[in-house]
């Protein structure tokens, strides 16, 4: 029986590599990735040779299920950050340890941990919520939101992210809310405002990269 490593990659900055997940991914006999053009950049810059096979949302896990019950060792990536938070990759491990395969996590960078290490707040506690859903139960997730006294942090899409913040001030009233985008990248920014504030930012200014955003409870 082989080994499933959950190999955290960088959310932007490919230096954000931990030795040990290098040393992983070039002993794997496979990689498995959402979208191996993505995962090729990383692989490139680190002289990382291993063979990849396509994992994501609409694949079937068996093919890998059977590598890995056959002896060989499986390194499971997403495009960035952590598998298995908000992505695909929660069915394969899942499935992977009811098979009796051993599961090893190699940490490192995930978009939810750096934005709030990086917001100046207090996150002893929080929720952690990903993507809202675009319609259906969007409306009655928010109402139970309102009932939170801990920060609150969803990721959202640029193109999406006006409209949740219409949203947060409709429902939750005009927030404190820490918005973190284009993490570890050059256009870095994280800051904190008013959903008011930050809708008029934002309508003005087309944004850009994947969003992190922290509703701040109500004072």
């Amino acid at each position: 029986m082989g080994t499933l490593y959950i190999v955290a990659t960088p959310i932007g900055n490919l230096e954000d590599m931990t030795l040990r997940a290098i040393r992983v991914l070039k002993e794997a006999n496979a990689i498995a990735c959402e979208d191996s053009r993505v995962t090729r950049t990383l692989l490139n810059k680190y002289a990382i040779t291993t063979p990849t096979v396509i994992y994501h949302q609409h694949s079937a896990s068996g093919a890998i299920l059977k590598r890995l019950e056959r002896g060989d060792d499986i390194a499971l990536v997403t495009d960035a950050g952590t598998p298995g938070i908000q992505d695909p990759g929660g069915r394969l491990v899942r499935e992977a340890i009811s098979a009796g395969v051993k599961v090893v996590p190699i940490p490192g960078a995930s978009a939810l941990t750096v934005a709030l290490s990086a917001a100046g707040i207090n996150a002893d506690a929080f929720y952690f919520l990903g993507f809202l859903p675009k319609k259906q139960g969007r409306q009655t997730l928010f109402s139970e939101m309102a009932g939170l006294d801990v920060p609150i942090v969803i990721y959202e899409s640029p193109m999406r992210v006006v409209k949740t913040l219409k949203d947060i001030e409709q429902y939750l009233g005009n927030r404190q809310v820490v918005v973190a985008r284009e993490l570890t990248k050059k256009f870095e920014e994280i800051k904190q405002g008013s959903a008011t504030e930050l809708i008029d930012k934002f309508s003005r200014q087309k944004p850009k990269g994947e969003f992190v955003l922290i509703i701040l409870p109500a004072i």
